[in-house]
């Protein structure tokens, strides 16, 4: 509306509908605003990341578990992991064996707890060192009845860290389905 078609209580309104407003609306009292109205009200208590700070309490529940309940997976599984927004060709190029290993870490002989330190130790040394591509060793369980424990934790540590961007479980002649071919992110 053009601010000359508006109307304003002043102009045009008959007494006859001033009235009728004033008896539909009834008594008023005029209200005393106080000159330093902000600061008569208590400040806002900061917000509390209460989701945030269960979330990251489970995620490091999950890290130090014992993962006594950790299933094995079959010696012949193939491991395979691409974070969301790269493109499937890096993994394709990593199976074939198209990047050059610059480091590998051996898991045979160690136990979880000792398994999980090393695993994470030996990729944070990585991403110091600008290394792109590792070759983790976790062999196939073959000696297990319950599958490789090694190689379920590997997967669920690799799919866990950020700086991993895929993974796949390496050539038979870089060791097969008993270690994985690893691309990290280098910064």
């Amino acid at each position: 509306m053009i601010e000359s078609q508006r109307r304003r209580p002043s102009e045009k309104t008959s007494s006859e509908d001033r009235d009728l407003f004033r008896q539909a609306v009834g008594p008023v009292r005029e209200l005393q605003v106080a000159a330093n109205l902000v600061h008569a009200t208590r400040p806002l208590p900061e917000p509390l990341p209460l989701q945030s700070d269960a979330d990251e309490r489970q995620v490091l529940r999950e890290l130090l578990s014992a993962d006594e309940g950790l299933l094995g997976l079959a010696s012949g599984e193939v491991l395979t992991h691409l974070q969301d927004g790269y493109p499937p060709k890096l993994l394709r190029q990593l199976r074939r064996g198209q990047f050059v290993v610059e480091a590998e870490l051996d898991l045979h002989h160690l136990r979880i707890p000792q398994a999980r330190a090393l695993l994470g130790s030996f990729l944070a040394q990585c991403g110091r060192e600008r290394r792109r591509c590792v070759r983790i060793v976790h062999g196939k369980g073959k000696a297990s009845d319950q599958g490789s424990v090694m190689k379920a934790l590997t997967d669920r540590v690799l799919r866990q860290r950020a700086d991993v961007l895929g993974f796949t479980s390496a050539r038979p002649q870089d060791g097969g389905t008993g270690a994985v071919m690893v691309l990290l992110l280098v910064r």
